[in-house]
């Protein structure tokens, strides 16, 4: 429905550097994701935000996996 996982990482990137005119890499993506499913669990438990977190530090590891292979 939305595309790959990745690519949707890679285009928002691409989004965030045209909108601030800084550059932001897919990786920056991922860890910004991480960091708010963090920062909204340090207000309150919500299991959710966690299995969030670690959907996408699964998907950053399977991404740098990728990367580095290609």
């Amino acid at each position: 429905m939305y595309g790959p996982f990745s690519a949707g990482m890679e285009r928002a990137a691409m989004i965030a550097s045209g909108m601030t005119g800084k550059e932001f890499t897919a990786e920056d993506i991922f860890v910004a994701l991480i960091a708010l499913k963090f920062s909204r669990h340090s207000y309150n438990y919500k299991e959710d935000n966690l299995l969030d977190a670690v959907a996408y530090i699964d998907a950053l590891d399977n991404y740098l996996k990728e990367s580095n292979n290609a």
